[in-house]
């Protein structure tokens, strides 16, 4: 007698997507069928269920009725060149993206052969071969190619007029005819075309358009406004509305001005969001009664105003060493919305009822009236409560400064308990003098001043998106995804390379990264091992989707205690007010513009933040022109083919040693282990290792800063724990 042979169980949807991702390659019906061991009528539950994951986002279907996983790129894909990395390898990014998370970063292969070179705006058919950091891609065949337009500083050379390239990658200037200049003078800023053809020497550009004078050489956040569009001049109908502007919904509000509200910023803050205060909660001991007042702009913007189109133009403001790019106009920003000391403010209030654990026991919002007491520093505030009394804190210290670290030690309870992810980086702020030169470069000082406020303001935060989901309304989360397979794999080699172990468990949670901390918190690579972390995390953006935040460690997070400077919050401000009907005009979003919008913002903040750290490098880069020839104390930040960045410990400041500028040996690069080590001596460069470095170049105009290394020997008798074949890198 035969007995038929019992089928396989049918695997879950998650396995099916498992299998689908984990595959190096695009997979058909039967690839999955025969990775399951499925019988004919398991078959057709899977094409039941594939049919069901195309159609929800899941997957998507490719050539030859092959599934792939959304986020990740087809075998064949066309891509447009982005520009280069720091190794020199050209970047490129997929032309038609329209997932909600950011394109994966695409290295393409070179190819010595291919003539003419690609360059940044070619667009190329090529294959991709996944990475654990990314793709990797060969050049099938160029679709088309874009002149190359950059950004650039005229100036006078020897027989005319040259451009400076803004990009550090541009090392050689260009030449410019005096037909192509546009009237340009030497000092503009200047958008340019390199002209085709083959060149013996430097190359030739034309001006295409004129945009800034740089004056006195020293306004980078110019450079930077303009080489990543930056909207910074507010259109005629702005000015036109600003004039007539009006709050609305005035009536009814609730009167909270007999309340001693107090703002709490930065010495140079110059727009106030949020004011707070705290009592004692009489029903409940050991709990407490916060109000967390924001800045009620939504009732001096309307939906669809010029103001608005432009306010969710620009997303978020943009804050440079010398200025700041608002997202309103400065009337309402730093006067009418602006929560002034002794001035009347309308205001969206957030009650919090707080327990002594420092769980959010119930909240409701209302819409306010306030007049803040005082406009209050961190610096002020921490040093009232350590007995370093002034006239502005004196009267404040027993009834709203003290009531306020009672809070905030409950909030601290519960964000231990929690486990939120602790990363303590160090920061730099840039300080300039009257006439826009660097003054000098300090540490940003941390006080439990700025935890206060950071804790009311992510409860406050949490609340909001409480009560959304409690109505049933739509709402942009602030979401922040688990970090991915691939970069914790990297993060464990590299975590070994130490004698640190990561027991990566089922699922990744923030306490397994503290653990971590905590145990490398007196070690030498603390600071190198914190930033890896950093590097391990997924980038936090905005969707209509809530999945959570992973930093926080939070089920549920929204932006609601900034709409003067971000877009997301005034949309938050908007759905709070018609859930709670607190408003006479109602506001209509639909799933696919919150969609649209999230995407948009998000973008926009990853646009400002880099233009933020760029304007910074250049303004560094220009205070140590005066240092060419200094010697300074580093440790090493990054190692790749190319050479090695180092960080100073004085200010901060970034910078590279190329390969050309290390002890002369053949180098071999590991790029999980984060090493250079000499073929020939042994010498190995590692992250977080000490070295003595020597400034020998500095370009203020691209940020760049070049080094050599003087110890080679310092810190070299670190040695990997374990054995890897490494790919060569010639010095």
């Amino acid at each position: 007698m035969i007995v038929p042979k019992t089928p396989s169980p049918f695997p879950t949807r998650e396995s099916i997507l498992d299998f689908i991702q984990e595959s190096p390659h695009d997979v058909g019906k039967r690839e999955i069928a025969r990775a399951f061991g499925l019988n004919t009528e398991q078959k057709r539950t899977l094409k039941k269920i594939l049919r069901e994951l195309l159609l929800d986002g899941s997957l998507r279907k490719s050539r030859g009725k092959r599934f792939g996983n959304e986020s990740r790129l087809p075998q064949v894909v066309i891509v447009e060149i982005s520009g280069k990395d720091n190794n020199g390898f050209l970047n490129a990014i997929p032309v038609n993206w329209d997932n909600e998370a950011p394109p994966p970063p695409i290295v393409i292969l070179p190819n010595y052969r291919q003539k003419p070179k690609l360059g940044k705006g070619d667009r190329i058919l090529v294959r991709v071969t996944k990475k654990k950091d990314g793709y990797q891609a060969k050049t099938i065949r160029r679709i088309s190619e874009s002149p190359v337009h950059f950004l650039g500083i005229l100036t006078e050379g020897n027989n005319g007029l040259r451009i400076k390239s803004t990009d550090r990658r541009d090392r050689y200037e260009f030449i410019v005819e005096a037909n192509n200049t546009m009237e340009a003078q030497s000092g503009m800023l200047v958008r340019a075309e390199i002209l085709p053809g083959k060149y013996r020497g430097l190359r030739y550009a034309r001006v295409i358009e004129t945009l800034n004078s740089m004056g006195d050489g020293y306004n980078f956040s110019i450079i930077a406004i303009h080489q990543h569009n930056i909207p910074h001049i507010f259109p005629p109908e702005v000015e036109r509305e600003l004039k007539r502007a009006s709050p609305t919904d005035v009536n009814g509000r609730e009167d909270l001005r007999h309340i001693p509200l107090i703002t709490i910023d930065g010495a140079d803050a110059r727009d106030f969001d949020d004011a707070v205060w705290a009592e004692p909660d009489p029903k409940h001991a050991g709990g407490w009664h916060c109000i967390v007042a924001i800045a009620d702009v939504a009732s001096y913007v309307p939906i669809d105003s010029a103001i608005d189109k432009e306010a969710q133009t620009r997303g978020n403001s943009v804050y440079f060493p010398d200025q700041v790019i608002p997202m309103l106009p400065e009337a309402l920003s730093n006067d009418l919305c602006s929560l002034k000391p002794n001035q009347e403010r309308l205001c969206i209030a957030a009650h919090l009822w707080i327990n002594a654990n420092g769980t959010l026991r119930s909240h409701k919002f209302t819409r306010s009236i306030i007049r803040s007491a005082a406009r209050l520093t961190y610096n002020q505030v921490q040093s009232a409560y350590d007995g370093n009394l002034d006239p502005a804190t004196q009267p404040l210290l027993n009834n709203v400064i003290k009531p306020l670290y009672h809070v905030y030690h409950c909030l601290a309870k519960a964000r231990s308990k929690r486990h939120a992810l602790e990363l303590n980086l160090s920061e730099y702020k840039i300080i300039l003098n009257q006439d826009g030169h660097v003054k000098h470069i300090e540490k940003n000082q941390q006080f439990d001043s700025h935890k206060l406020i950071e804790e009311l303001m992510i409860t406050a935060n949490v609340a909001a998106a409480e009560t959304l989901e409690k109505h049933k309304l739509p709402c942009i989360y602030r979401i922040h995804d688990q970090p991915a397979a691939e970069k914790i794999d990297t993060f464990i080699e590299f975590l070994a390379s130490f004698n640190v172990r990561f027991s990566k468990g089922q699922v990744i949670k923030p306490i397994q990264f503290n653990q971590i901390l905590t145990q490398v918190r007196k070690s030498p690579h603390r600071d190198v091992i914190t930033e890896a972390i950093l590097r391990t995390q997924a980038q936090a953006q905005y969707c209509p989707k809530n999945i959570g935040h992973f930093g926080l460690s939070l089920n549920k997070y929204c932006h609601f205690t900034s709409p003067i400077r971000r877009y997301s919050d005034l949309l938050v401000h908007r759905l709070l007010i018609d859930s709670l009907h607190l408003g006479t005009r109602k506001t209509t979003y639909n799933p696919a513009n919150l969609t649209n919008v999230a995407k948009h913002i998000s973008e926009t903040e990853r646009r400002a933040s880099v233009a933020e750290r760029e304007s910074i490098d250049r303004y560094t880069a220009q205070h140590m022109t005066h240092h060419v020839g200094k010697t300074f104390a580093a440790k090493i930040s990054g190692v790749t083919r190319a050479g090695i960045f180092i960080n100073l410990d004085t200010t901060g400041a970034n910078g590279f040693v190329p390969m050309r500028n290390l002890p002369h040996d053949y180098f071999e690069h590991d790029a999980i282990l984060h090493t250079l080590q000499g073929r020939r001596t042994g010498l190995e460069f590692h992250l977080g290792q000490r070295v003595d470095v020597l400034l020998t170049e500095v370009v203020p105009l691209t940020g760049s800063m070049i080094f050599n290394i003087l110890d080679a020997g310092v810190g070299s008798t670190y040695k990997p724990n374990q054995t890897r074949k490494r790919a060569n890198k010639k010095r």
